[in-house]
């Protein structure tokens, strides 16, 4: 029997996207879907919550939750990744309220940035766990990761940890629905091609019937600045540097220098920034679960209707020799020409029994590839720090990061570091 495994199974709802897509795809019945989490009551809740949703889609697949990792693994031909860890509290907590008291604020922190980085340098050795694990029980796997910091992580995976990785995130995939809703454009018919690095992707084309959209899309994204709304930076972007870009506002405002800054508390308000968005996410998430969790645990006539999210249609495309086009984080080899080599992309890729095959896209426009290398740089010296185990690259990950440079002197950067490394004590290892 075929297995898919998923790491980090607690994250119930997310969860019963991807395994509830599963259970409604034809081509993949007969599955054991293997489950597995550190926390044993999330564990049990998602294992219930699948067993109803199995029990009104007639599906075949088997449920099994795991208390041991490693025998979750064994025998995976496809594994997903969802793991969070330090969670909200400690660890986000502890990633928005150090940096506030030297002036840095951010909205999400999970990507770069300050939090983005000590998000990576807790995450890493766990992901660096599992690899050593799948290397013995499931050398074969295909990793899906769900996990954020979408583009180190992934790198990590496919560069130290040796498994096959590919990264998965829906903004490119809602991009143009949501781009077009917005400014009151019809998506239907449309062709676009995205490519650059996860939640800095750049919609570089949209058509239709061999007519630019662009010069239509950028005139009504002018007037919409005209009024507050919830797309104001990346608006801003685009009309700037030429281009939309795939992931949030509010992400984007901590990825440039151009937005937060304490020399100029009006931007806030201009382009409607929302500080300490993150955590105000994961405290509404914490008290919606406590109300949700009767109608997804108990409810015996749960029903679920398949997602947008990308797992269950690479899995379909594989096991059917159907080819379905994603959106993936794969390494850099050779697929965008003006990046490094050593980064993480997100670039179209076709998948069918041959697996994930990313495509050629060439050179970005000069200014795109120019911001992306900003982050990208932040990426590569954060893993350096990870694998080496020296501090000093801590520093040069949070020196080169586009907003805490542009707000911090050099000297109060190296003392957050080292505020933030004492702070998260045993999620940290230690850094010589």
């Amino acid at each position: 029997m075929s297995k898919i495994t998923f790491i980090g199974a607690g994250s119930t709802v997310f969860a019963k996207n991807i395994l509830g897509d599963v259970m409604q795809t034809p081509a993949l019945q007969g599955f054991e879907i293997a489950l597995f989490d550190i926390d044993g009551e999330r564990l049990h809740d998602s294992e219930q919550m699948l067993l109803n949703i199995q029990k009104t889609s007639g599906s075949t697949c088997q449920i099994k939750a795991y208390s041991d990792r490693k025998e979750a693994l064994r025998g995976a031909k496809y594994i997903v990744n969802a793991i969070q860890v330090g969670g909200y509290d400690p660890c986000t907590i502890t990633d928005f309220e150090i940096p506030k008291k030297y002036g840095l604020r951010q909205t999400i922190a999970d990507t770069v940035g300050i939090g983005g980085i000590f998000r990576n340098l807790r995450t890493i050795p766990v992901m660096l766990d599992f690899a050593r694990d799948i290397n013995e029980v499931c050398p074969d796997a295909l990793f899906l990761n769900y996990t954020n910091p979408m583009a180190v992580l992934t790198n990590v995976m496919n560069t130290y940890g040796g498994v096959k990785t590919v990264g998965l995130c829906h903004s490119v995939q809602v991009c143009v629905p949501h781009l077009f809703e917005h400014l009151d454009l019809d998506p239907t018919g449309v062709k676009y091609k995205i490519a650059g690095i996860n939640h800095m992707a750049w919609l570089l084309e949209a058509s239709k019937d061999g007519v630019d959209l662009y010069p239509e899309i950028k005139r009504r994204a002018a007037e919409k600045q005209k009024e507050k709304h919830h797309d104001m930076v990346r608006y801003e972007l685009m009309l700037k540097f030429g281009y939309y870009i795939t992931e949030s506002s509010e992400h984007n405002a901590e990825y440039h220098p151009y937005f937060i800054k304490r020399n100029y508390p009006e931007l806030i308000e201009r382009f409607n920034i929302p500080l300490d968005e993150y955590p105000r996410r994961c405290v509404n998430q914490i008290e919606g679960w406590k109300s949700m969790r009767d109608s997804l645990v108990t409810d015996s006539n749960l029903e679920h209707c398949r997602s947008h999210e990308y797992a269950s249609y690479i899995l379909e495309a594989i096991e059917t020799n159907n080819p379905f086009k994603i959106g993936g984080n794969v390494m850099n080899t050779g697929l965008i020409t003006n990046l490094p080599k050593e980064a993480c992309v997100e670039v179209p890729c076709l998948v069918d029994a041959n697996g994930v095959t990313p495509t050629y896209v060439g050179d970005l426009p000069p200014q795109l590839a120019a911001l992306n290398r900003t982050n990208i740089n932040t990426q590569l010296l954060t893993i350096e720090a990870a694998i080496t185990g020296k501090r000093d690259h801590i520093y040069h990950a949070a020196l080169l990061d586009p907003h805490t440079s542009a707000e911090l002197s050099m000297d109060d950067i190296v003392s957050l570091c080292d505020d933030l490394i004492e702070a998260h004590g045993s999620w940290l290892p230690s850094y010589k």
